[in-house]
């Protein structure tokens, strides 16, 4: 059937990228994704692997030649390339952030209660609290000692190591937890992480069992482990996060699932982006944050001015007669954040015309907010029409979209932050299924084609 000239409709990534070079080309990047997603599970180890691989490619951090990462507390990171325009005609930018929701230990979590020793948790970010009970769960973190000496921890990992959990109330007796609303019945005081069950042994003076044995064994054995007393976990930030791998999903192994996807797939994709992309005419950078999933505050958050200070010591290097304003005016930014995918068992809270579907490319979302477009950053109709074009010319498929319908949906990126600057900026991101969820859901083709959009942003004038 001949194409209808004047309308228009999302085309598949599956057609657009239907070639052998394509499919192994999506297959290494998938694969390479897996491992990242696999090692990365925190913020500071994706920052981590991310300077890691820049330095590997010449990044420093110095000014004197044409590439400089600066990571910032092991929690968020900018890097640059300097193009072969001055900085006056403006940075092309990707923001994406590297945190994801999780548990995160309390500052004296050891409890023992009947039978078991347990850690306290606070949830951090959007989570569903029912979907962290009764699953495998991994520690991830750092215990800084009294001398300021950092341990770092990785336990549950290793298929040889134990895993830890969050016990879930049998149905038998959860009778009135089944009348109850899901925020009701499930409450944050009860997400205790299970860490051990056996007690410490008795000493040969001792005629009795020392009290919380079991907690006491488990001190001990993070003592011997790690060299730390229970106070040593009072600077500590130890987080509960799924254990295990990222997985492919389906029978043609198409779909790609794990922890972390929102947001470390746009950290990742815009990583890629940045060492594969030709020489830019503009300066390109990227920029990685922390704590978006709480409201980006904090030093290490998009509202702090980590990002100003990193651009003007670039101006300073390379064209110091510059002016900040003047750099920021001129820039065009990707706020690089995923957006929620069609949903197949409850299209329903979706407008589906205006819904992001697995497959179909990156997603732009003009603003973002909620409810009359409230804590919104929305990009002018000249920003999309260009990012538009850039995109059409090399053939790479995109889709608009808005996060659920009208009154239901809502949510919240760092664009109105980088907006507060001047700069033009929108979201683009790839479509993620079960957001926020232990094991989310993305698709190869949109990660193969979202390095495809960064790159072409990158490389465009």
């Amino acid at each position: 059937m001949e194409k209808d000239p004047y309308a228009y409709t999302p085309v598949s990534g599956w057609e657009t990228y239907n070639t052998p070079e394509h499919a192994e080309a999506m297959e290494s990047l998938a694969r390479r994704y897996l491992e990242f997603l696999s090692e990365c599970k925190t913020e500071r180890e994706t920052v981590a692997y991310v300077q890691r691989r820049l330095r590997d490619a010449g990044y420093t951090e110095e000014h004197n030649g044409g590439a400089v990462v600066r990571p910032f507390r092991g929690k968020a990171l900018f890097a640059a390339r300097r193009g072969t325009l001055p900085l006056t005609r403006g940075l092309h930018l990707i923001s994406a952030h590297a945190d994801s929701p999780r548990l995160d230990f309390k500052q004296r979590p050891l409890i023992e209660q009947p039978g078991v020793a347990q850690a306290k948790t606070h949830y951090y970010g959007g989570i569903r609290k029912y979907q962290w009970l009764a699953r495998p769960l991994a520690l991830h973190g750092v215990i800084v000692r009294r001398n300021g000496e950092r341990v770092s921890v990785i336990l549950g990992e290793d298929p040889a190591e134990p895993v830890f959990t969050i016990a879930d109330l049998l149905p038998h007796l959860a009778q009135k937890q089944n009348t109850q609303t899901v925020t009701d019945a499930f409450e944050a005081e009860k997400l205790n992480v299970i860490l051990g069950h056996r007690p410490a042994d008795k000493g040969a003076e001792d005629k009795d069992a020392p009290k919380d044995a079991v907690k006491k064994h488990v001190l001990e054995l993070l003592g011997r482990k790690y060299d730390i007393t229970e106070e040593d976990l009072v600077s500590a930030e130890l987080q509960a996060v799924p254990a295990g791998p990222a997985r492919r999903v389906g029978l043609d192994a198409a779909l790609l699932g794990g922890y972390g996807q929102d947001d470390r797939i746009c950290v990742f994709t815009a990583l890629e982006a940045l060492l594969s992309a030709d020489a830019p005419q503009h300066t390109v950078g990227v920029i990685f944050w922390d704590k978006e999933e709480i409201g980006s505050d904090g030093a290490t958050g998009a509202s702090s001015r980590f990002f100003q200070y990193c651009v003007e010591d670039c101006i300073a290097a390379w064209q110091p007669e510059a002016r900040f304003s003047e750099v920021m005016l001129a820039t065009r930014a990707l706020s690089a954040d995923v957006q929620a995918a069609l949903d197949p068992d409850w299209q329903d809270v979706h407008e589906k015309q205006n819904a992001a579907q697995l497959g179909y490319g990156a997603c732009f979302s003009k603003f973002t907010g909620s409810r009359g477009k409230y804590g919104a950053s929305e990009a002018d109709a000249e920003y999309v029409g260009w990012l538009r074009g850039v995109l059409n010319a090399r053939n790479i498929p995109w889709q608009m979209a808005e996060c659920g319908r009208v009154d239901l949906g809502g949510g919240g990126t760092v664009a109105l932050f980088l907006a507060a600057y001047g700069m033009s900026v929108i979201d683009l991101g790839p479509a993620v299924l079960s957001m926020h969820s232990p094991f989310e859901l993305s698709s190869a083709v949109d990660l193969y084609a979202t390095v495809e959009a960064y790159k072409a942003f990158m490389e465009s004038c």
